[in-house]
């Protein structure tokens, strides 16, 4: 369901055809959903069957046609009302803090060992989200300037500043993470 609105939300910052969109969502682990390229598609056509999207016939950069999809009203109806609508914490599914779990049923230097390969994981996506989160406070993203075109200047530092805090609170949790880690393997350690 998510990635239904991950779209829509991108496609209120500019129209993009389904391989730009595919590319954004593969590479956007310094973002806050990504998907890979089969799913995108299949969301698309979703989308445009519910009339939430359009396509358009345009020329690509290859020289081919391609589609090019734009927000309808109604989709950006339906996002808007997603975005304010209040929803349930999702269920709990960590694949980490359950492998954690069973630390204890492997020789303390092995379970040390993926610790800190988790570590060194959260460590580059702490630096890749603070990254983005100081890029979107200088409002330099590609994605929040073609955004930024059609809201009033006014608003643009509010804006950028807004979306950086989404960053800041994954920037958080790697933090959180790292600390938490830390602590798994001090207690690893211990006799």
């Amino acid at each position: 369901m998510s990635l239904k609105y991950a779209l829509l939300g991108v496609l209120t910052a500019r129209s993009m055809n389904g391989y730009s969109l595919a590319r954004f969502f593969e590479g956007a682990q310094n973002w806050v959903w990504s998907a890979p390229q089969s799913q995108v598609y299949g969301a698309l056509k979703r989308l445009e069957a519910a009339g939430l999207v359009v396509a358009s016939r345009e020329q690509g950069l290859n020289g081919l046609s391609t589609n090019v999809f734009s927000l309808t009203p109604t989709g950006e109806q339906d996002l808007n009302e997603w975005v304010v609508t209040v929803h349930a914490t999702p269920p709990n599914r960590d694949p980490f803090a359950l492998q954690a779990l069973y630390f204890d049923s492997v020789p303390p230097d092995e379970a040390q060992r993926v610790l800190e390969n988790y570590i060194e994981a959260q460590t580059a996506l702490l630096e890749q989200w603070e990254a983005h989160r100081d890029a979107l406070m200088e409002l330099g993203t590609p994605l929040l300037k073609e955004r930024l075109k059609e809201r009033p200047t006014a608003d643009h530092r509010r804006i950028g500043r807004l979306k950086a805090h989404v960053f800041e609170g994954q920037a958080a949790q790697a933090r959180a993470r790292i600390r938490w880690a830390q602590e798994a393997i001090a207690l690893i350690g211990e006799a």
